[in-house]
């Protein structure tokens, strides 16, 4: 599916004065970088490697909502799923899965707000699809294993690199390096034969200085849909110097995945027919007229990246990074096209035939590199970092016929389609944190931003469009004791419409403003947060509720529209045994006097649901812990009911849910070869619920449906050393 998401190509930039902007401060972090005497610094391990993300991670003393998930976190049910689903139980957020496991392509909604509108980072660099803006974990599999910490903001959020945060962003640290050399080896298998098998290890600091890490996974799954098959590989490699005042990092990572497609969904009435598991993709009928299913109706991708930072902690004041990174992705997904036109596909028949079966493939071959970099001076009262990155996008789209069923005068394999794609992304971004007095802080934020999308082929169009954005923010944080704080911020976003927009019409640029009041209490048993929203846009691409023939989803510009709501997240700790963490969101998420042409002639509906967005999200993690090896933690989720069109039709809908998940872990300690073994068990939906976490609605009554699965287990062991 993401060797179609991606088809729109970008030239550079073309604005003089956004690369004269771009070239003096890339000379002031340079200067600042070389001239200024290292001193001797004592800074943490962590807070070396956390200078990859300081420049768009925020804390406390920032007036934005946040939530911050630990690798110990992450550790507790890490064994398989994809990260979104890790993710599942933050404030606001909503996951869907394809295959209906958690396994293969999955996608996370914040506040309403699809994948395609989460800005996503690894350590700081894009991860966003340029074209498409979508996030497809299937190409990181494990990739949880490999992290550190994991950042998700909610709201516009700070200043970050890549697409802009419509709904959240999320950043994520990748592994720190370890002083000790250590290994791990760990397996987990479960339902619908899944498995995953992970080695990782750590060399620890050799000579005080160089570490080398790394690890492979393999991941299988049937999936409970049916044929919703994944077979996925990953490896992540690090290599890392360390100094006194200096953290240098090489990584390479990525994975390849095949994941029989399941993005069709199903309809209610096939589902009564034929069962909640029921898979329409590769359906073809034979000559014999019996229906069959093809066998490699499959998305086959590959993808590697590449990162070098150079992070400096140039004096006790100020500490720079410097990162560069490439990206090389290569695949495509095949599938079986019934009664196909000769003529769609290039081909001239031998014979009086005008249609045949055939097989596809359609093809992607991309390369996506840039720089991000900051400098960061930090006094007693001062907080202030200057930053950016330039990144550019180059994608080759090819479609190929591997067989048809009737002759023709053509060669099998040769193009039926072929075009490229450029995108070239830059920004540059100041922010600050001044302390006026012991009480009072101020937050400022300025970014500019500059997109240019450069594409010619059957799908989009002609496409040249350049966009020039300013992204202003600013807030106050009060400190009214130890205990509580109160904050208020605005933030003003722009965003760029995706491909897929540019194929169902002439999309306008999106633009939001976003206002934050939060209230933040924290003592030393108990943690509360509250957030007020209001975020008001101007002709937002909401969802449509349809998706195109590769599951991409279809959106339009709805003129006015606004998300209003409130997020209460807290942390009790009830006894030294007990803990019980709750999350809950109320919300109104209304389209502004929204114009349909549903029936074929204009009608103003007035006021609106917006599609994909429930009214009220809850969540819930009761943990019993009797000592510190042994952990068992009942995980709680309700969504409430959600449209699936802007046009309020209820039989587009998708129901209520309330599922419930049981989650246990349990860490021996040893004191022959392993330091410890960790067996982990999970067991999703324990109430055996049938719910559907995500559809899809054509209008006239085309309403699918992708169920998930019932009561699940997964089981893992881990042993290190």
């Amino acid at each position: 599916m993401n060797t179609i998401f991606s088809c729109l190509k970008g030239t550079k930039a073309q604005n003089p004065n956004f690369f004269r902007l771009f070239s003096i401060l890339f000379f002031l972090f340079s200067l600042v970088s070389f001239s200024q005497e290292k001193q001797k610094d004592t800074t943490k391990v962590n807070q070396l490697d956390e200078v990859l993300v300081s420049a768009i991670r925020v804390t406390t003393k920032t007036p934005v909502t946040f939530s911050n998930v630990s690798k110990e976190e992450l550790a507790q049910r890490n064994l398989g799923q994809d990260i979104p689903v890790l993710l599942n139980y933050l404030p606001s957020v909503v996951t869907t899965t394809d295959a209906g496991n958690g396994v293969g392509y999955t996608g996370i909604r914040v506040r309403g707000s699809d994948a395609t509108r989460v800005n996503v980072t690894i350590n700081g660099i894009p991860y966003n699809d340029s074209e498409s803006h979508g996030t497809y974990w299937v190409n990181m599999p494990d990739f949880a294993s490999s992290l550190e910490s994991v950042q998700l903001q909610r709201g516009v959020g700070t200043s970050t690199n890549g697409a802009g945060a419509f709904g959240a962003s999320l950043n994520m640290l990748t592994d720190t390096y370890s002083k000790k050399g250590t290994g791990e080896i760990s397996s987990s298998f479960g339902s619908f034969k899944t498995n995953k098998n992970t080695v990782k290890f750590s060399t620890g600091l050799m000579n005080d200085h160089f570490e080398i890490a790394g690890r492979l996974s393999t991941l299988k799954s049937d999936g409970y849909v049916d044929r919703a098959s994944s077979n996925l590989k990953s490896y992540f490699l690090q290599g890392t110097y360390v100094g006194k005042a200096t953290l240098v990092k090489a990584l390479a990572f990525g994975g390849t995945e095949k994941t029989y497609q399941s993005w069709n969904g199903i309809d209610a009435v096939t589902m009564a027919d034929k069962g909640r598991t029921f898979n329409s993709a590769g359906m073809f009928t034979d000559e014999f007229g019996k229906t069959r299913f093809y066998d490699n109706e499959t998305d086959n991708y590959q993808q590697d990246h590449y990162q070098l930072h150079w992070n400096e902690k140039v004096s006790e004041n100020w500490s720079t990074n410097l990162a560069f990174h490439y990206t090389k992705g290569k695949g495509y997904y095949e599938n079986y096209k019934e009664d196909a036109d000769f003529a769609d596909y290039g081909l001239l028949p031998v014979g009086t035939e005008t249609a045949t079966d055939l097989i596809r493939q359609k093809w992607l071959d991309n390369d996506f590199y840039g720089t991000t970099f900051s400098a960061n001076y930090k006094s007693e009262k001062l907080d202030v970092i200057l930053g950016g990155g330039w990144n550019k996008y180059e994608g080759d789209h090819f479609g190929k016929v591997i067989w048809a069923r009737y002759a023709s005068q053509s060669e099998l394999g040769d193009l039926y389609y072929e075009d490229a794609a450029t995108k070239a992304d830059g920004n540059i971004f100041a922010k600050a944190n001044y302390q006026i007095t012991e009480k009072i802080s101020l937050f400022g934020d300025l970014q500019l931003r500059n997109v240019h999308y450069k594409a010619d082929s059957w799908e989009t169009g002609v496409v040249n469009d350049n966009f020039n954005f300013f992204n202003p923010k600013a807030g106050l944080n009060y400190d009214i004791d130890a205990k509580n704080k109160l904050y208020f911020s605005y933030a003003r976003a722009n965003r760029e419409p995706n491909r897929t927009d540019y194929e169902n019409g002439s999309p306008k640029p999106e633009k939001l403003n976003d206002f934050e009041l939060g209230w933040r209490f924290k003592t030393t048993k108990s943690q509360l947060n509250v957030n007020g929203y209001y975020m008001r846009y101007k002709d937002q691409l909401v969802l449509t509720g349809g998706v195109d023939d590769v599951g991409s989803p279809i959106r339009k510009n709805s003129g006015d529209s606004y998300r209003l709501g409130i997020e209460v997240d807290a942390t009790l700790k009830l006894s030294d045994k007990w803990t019980i963490a709750p999350n809950f969101t109320i919300s109104s998420n209304k389209n502004v006097d929204f114009i349909s042409d549903a029936s074929g002639s204009l009608t103003n509906l007035g006021n609106t649901n917006i599609a994909y967005s429930p009214n009220f999200i809850a969540g819930n993690m009761l943990t019993f812990s009797p000592m510190a090896a042994f952990r068992l933690s009942l995980l709680s989720k309700f969504v409430s009911e959600q449209y699936m069109n802007n046009i309020d039709d209820a039989s587009g809908k998708l129901k209520d849910y309330f599922v419930n998940d049981f989650n246990a872990s349990y860490e021996f300690s040893t004191k022959s070869i392993f330091k410890s073994i960790v067996v982990n068990a999970l067991a999703n939906n324990i109430f055996n619920v049938d719910y559907v976490s995500n559809g899809a609605d054509y209008g006239g009554g085309y309403v699918y449906y992708y169920p998930q699965a019932g009561t699940n287990f997964l089981v893992g062991l881990t042993l290190k050393f």
